[in-house]
């Protein structure tokens, strides 16, 4: 069964980081384009960026440029989300998702999901 798992979330202060990963297992990830997506309490699920199967990010999110990137370590089979200057509306449940390239920003358009991990910026 064709799987995502996201960890790495957590608490953390205004202005500090946190990688999250994505890891998959049954399929191999480097095939697929890699999205993260958020969602706060009472708002849409928003892309935020996407990796493509060649290595090009696509941001979907203007907050996310110059304090995100995303990478894969195709050895292990996992897509990483690193976050920096973390701020307080960054708070959400992260998802990472899969589709066939390439990469496009709707999650409908996503074929694979993850369960989810939350984010929580506070002081």
């Amino acid at each position: 069964q064709v799987q995502l798992v996201e960890s790495g979330g957590g608490l953390v202060q205004p202005g500090g980081s946190l990688r999250l990963s994505c890891a998959a297992s049954e399929f191999t990830l480097d095939y697929y384009a890699i999205g993260w997506f958020r969602q706060a309490p009472g708002k849409e699920r928003e892309g935020v960026l996407c990796i493509s199967s060649s290595d090009r990010t696509t941001y979907y999110a203007d907050s996310a440029k110059g304090r995100f990137t995303i990478s894969r370590d195709n050895a292990k089979n996992t897509v990483y989300l690193q976050m920096n200057s973390l701020k307080p509306e960054d708070t959400a449940v992260y998802y990472c998702a899969a589709t066939a390239p390439p990469c496009g920003i709707g999650w409908n358009y996503y074929s694979y999901w993850g369960q989810g991990t939350q984010v929580t910026v506070s002081s």
